[in-house]
């Protein structure tokens, strides 16, 4: 699972354009992002990965006030607004040099970490777990081998029964007899059985009644960001100098919180975790397939009032050629943006505060030019970013709860820690963080109610402009990685702004010297596809990034010389 050098690198262009198989779209989430791999021997040998949505929210923002930024740049995505708004924010606030009442840092964490229980349980469920499951398999299995199963991987805490299961079943049957199977019908290549799927009739059918679960639990986790965000998505509670919702500090709003908390907890422990280790368990060869090489976190959840990287629960770090022996700190001066392999006007790579955002659309069939991502290169290098990078760090500097789930995890699986470096490294690293996460909320609140009992409920502080030009940054560890917003200021008003986000740094395209992005890479690194009609397994690892777009996939074939259309709903 080595790195990909630009000299290992397979060339640019694809051997044979016709032999392709294309799956588009895959319509889950928001967005548009297309992916291209060759395979060879039923192995993929070289990958493309190309965004198809150009936003230009940095030209947007040119000339407004600063304080607008986070009500543009939360349009950036549907699903991940809050995290935009609290870069945007930050980035101000480092600007002109305000510190924020510990008040406000406490109900942002708050707003946070309800984001990271939203967010990764729809990923999950909605988003990568029917990659692994086989819904109509379901109907074959014994309910009540579904339900001892259910009871046995939750450790006893659920109480599940067979006539649960048998109405799922029934429900299922009749879904299924309907015919109109919407996202099912394309996308999990119901008829023939797929060689690539494994879960046994039980597991598949707990997995499937888990997964209707979910889709209602979700709406208590996002009501969870509303009561302190006033509305979800798109919040409306952060101003630069702390936050606005004074309500929050009542006890009633506060039990509120610890309410729907509880609930969306106890959903973690008893469905999320012991689902994810059930599917995990048949499916660990995974723990070998669609590994990367360098992993970046920026932290996440400042726990001092000065909202340094340093003092993050979840901290920043670095990770070099998968040995978290080889621990470094995050350096923000090293990062820089290539568009050598991008639909914009060519240019040396900079760094975000010198960014330049300069349209320059070829064409969709350009190998040179793919991609409206830019390429972010930490110290030019390509890094991961995201729970699993957040998690390698945390357990790399020690962080107590993190290793004692880490460790957990590869217990159950009887594994090494090699076993992260992969697709299911990466979905394991997000319930992990899901479930330190919900464990940590707690305290946050602690803190709050002890600081009202003092009579401290402070929740915005004063500042004032500077004079001349200026410059701020806002790191925020997002549920799908490093997100940092760049802002210039001259005159009060926005001279220059980028944004970095995640799924540029996961997704981007090839950099300046030809080495790949993340993606890409993991695709490269030892991903069978059993069936170029049905790549059910491109969709796991692409899937497993959390991608805030929608993908295409196109596969090419050297083989058979087949050019396939899958369109996937």
């Amino acid at each position: 699972m080595g790195s990909c050098s630009a000299k290992e690198t397979p060339g640019l262009y694809p051997v044979n354009k016709n032999n392709m198989v294309v799956v588009d779209p895959i319509t889950r989430i928001e967005g548009h992002l297309r992916v291209e791999t060759e395979v060879e021997g039923g192995m993929i040998k070289n990958a493309w990965s190309s965004s198809q949505l150009f936003r230009g929210l940095e030209i947007i923002l040119k000339g407004r006030d600063p304080r607008d930024a986070q009500h543009f740049t939360q349009r950036a995505c549907g699903v991940c607004t809050y995290v935009h708004a609290l870069a945007s924010t930050r980035a101000v606030e480092d600007a002109v040099g305000v510190r924020i009442p510990d008040n406000a840092n406490i109900i942002r964490n708050l707003v946070m970490g309800a984001q990271y229980l939203h967010d990764h349980i729809v990923h999950f469920y909605a988003l990568h777990a029917l990659d692994w499951v086989d819904v109509v398999d379901g109907l074959s299995a014994n309910p009540a081998d579904a339900a001892k199963l259910a009871n046995d991987i939750s450790g006893g805490r659920r109480k599940a029964t067979a006539e649960e299961f048998k109405a799922v079943q029934d429900k299922l049957k009749t879904f299924v007899a309907s015919g109109q199977l919407g996202p099912f019908a394309h996308a999990y290549f119901l008829g023939e059985k797929h060689p690539a799927y494994k879960l046994p009739p039980a597991a598949n059918l707990m997995a499937t009644a888990d997964y209707l679960k979910a889709l209602h639990l979700q709406v208590k986790a996002a009501r969870l960001m509303a009561i302190y965000g006033a509305k979800n998505p798109h919040t409306q509670f952060t101003v630069v100098g702390g936050v606005t919702c004074y309500e929050g500090l009542t006890p009633k709003v506060i039990a509120q919180y610890r309410e729907l908390l509880a609930e969306v907890k106890t959903f973690v422990e008893d469905y999320y975790i012991p689902d994810l280790l059930a599917v995990a368990s048949f499916y660990k060869d995974w723990t070998k397939i669609g590994g990367c090489t360098n992993f970046m976190s920026m932290g996440e959840f400042p726990e001092t009032v000065d909202c340094s990287l340093s003092e993050r629960y979840f901290p920043a770090g670095i990770i070099f050629n998968q040995d978290p022996s080889t621990i470094a700190e995050f350096d923000p001066k090293v990062i820089t943006e290539a568009v050598g392999h991008s639909w914009y006007e060519a240019g040396q790579p900079l760094h975000p505060y010198q960014g330049v955002t300069a349209p320059k659309y070829t064409d969709l069939g350009d190998y040179d030019h793919y991609s409206w991502m830019k390429a972010p290169r930490y110290n030019g290098l390509a890094m991961e970013t995201g729970p699993l990078a957040h998690c390698l760090v945390a357990y790399a500097k020690g962080h107590p709860e993190v290793t004692k789930y880490v460790k957990y995890v590869l217990e159950y699986l009887n594994a090494d820690t090699s076993a992260l470096f992969s697709t299911l490294g990466r979905t394991a690293g997000r319930g992990i963080e899901c479930i330190v996460t919900a464990n940590r909320i707690g305290s946050w609140i602690d803190q709050l109610e002890a600081n009202l009992k003092k009579g401290d409920d402070k929740i915005y502080q004063d500042w004032k402009w500077k004079s001349g030009t200026y410059e701020g940054v806002g790191f925020v560890g997002a549920p799908r990685g490093g997100l940092s917003h760049w802002i210039v200021i001259n005159k009060d008003k926005i001279e220059n702004f980028q944004l970095v986000v995640p799924s540029t740094w996961n997704l981007g395209p090839r950099d300046d010297a030809g080495v790949p992005g993340p993606t890409e890479e993991s695709l490269m690194n030892n991903t069978p596809i059993a069936d170029p009609e049905r790549p059910v397994e491109i969709l796991r690892t692409v899937h497993s990034f959390d991608p805030c777009i929608a993908c295409g996939v196109h596969v090419v074939d050297k083989r058979t010389g087949k050019k396939t259309y899958v369109k996937a709903l």
